[in-house]
């Protein structure tokens, strides 16, 4: 990935913030995606290792690479269980530093709306893997209010504020994916939506985890502080808490899978 790229360089904030999100959805993921075991993975834009962990425990590969563009992310992902087995290195989406047909599966997890070309990647993934492998994905839809940020970029939208996206977003319609598939020439491609809850202990817990991201939080951080107080305050009546005062809400990806031709 290009340095243009957002980059998530804490990943013990990342696990907590999005790392839970990406299991969630990852486990429908892999379900939905059933591969054989004793394929060759490659885990493209591996943040913190939350994604390839997952598959190392469901699908009993033979081997996994990772590759991401932060430094830290990689630091993090190296210390998880995963690191024993998992090969991770520093590496650009666009540019991927592996032979033609190297690998059985390419994945990218939440990933390609942080992709200046998606297209490019899409393609890179494809190159990459063998004839008759399995390249997929899955991505917040951000045009269909699927972040799990939604509530308070929604929240900032009603009182005029401009909400961080990410820079590729449209990339993440179900539509765009099929297209983006179709033109790196995959064939029997399959798109579906996934929907996930996550509960919080209270509003706190869920604002503190928010605010983890970068993005939102320097957002809010240039705020007035009244703005701020009544930004939080609008949010906070948006989720409602149930009887324990938790807090319960979902989220949505679009996923899309494909193979390449024999």
């Amino acid at each position: 990935m290009s340095e243009s790229q957002i980059r998530f360089d804490d990943g013990a904030a990342y696990e907590r913030m999005m790392g839970v999100w990406t299991r969630f959805a990852g486990n429908v993921f892999l379900d939905w995606m059933a591969p054989p075991p004793g394929l060759k993975w490659l885990d493209v834009g591996c943040g913190n290792g939350a994604f390839t962990e997952l598959l190392q425990a469901r699908c009993a590969p033979a081997a996994i690479d990772g590759i991401d563009p932060s430094e830290a992310q990689i630091a993090y992902a190296r210390q998880r269980p995963v690191g024993q087995c998992a090969t991770f290195r520093l590496g650009d989406a666009q540019s991927l530093p592996y032979p033609n047909a190297g690998f059985d599966a390419a994945v990218m997890a939440l990933v390609i709306f942080f992709v200046p070309d998606p297209a490019k990647a899409v393609a890179e993934m494809a190159r990459v893997v063998r004839p008759g492998g399995s390249v997929s994905a899955y991505v917040w839809d951000v045009p269909g209010g699927g972040l799990p940020m939604a509530p308070i970029q929604a929240a900032m939208r009603a009182v005029g504020l401009n909400s961080p996206l990410p820079p590729s977003s449209d990339a993440s319609r179900i539509d765009t994916l099929h297209d983006l598939w179709a033109g790196a020439g995959l064939v029997d491609i399959e798109t579906r939506k996934i929907v996930v809850s996550r509960t919080f202990d209270d509003f706190d817990d869920f604002w503190q985890t928010s605010m983890l991201l970068g993005t939102l939080a320097n957002a809010f951080a240039a705020m007035a502080e009244a703005d701020g107080h009544r930004l939080k305050e609008r949010v906070r009546q948006s989720l409602p808490a149930d009887s324990a005062g938790r807090i319960t809400y979902s989220s949505h990806a679009n996923a899309v899978k494909g193979r390449m031709p024999n």
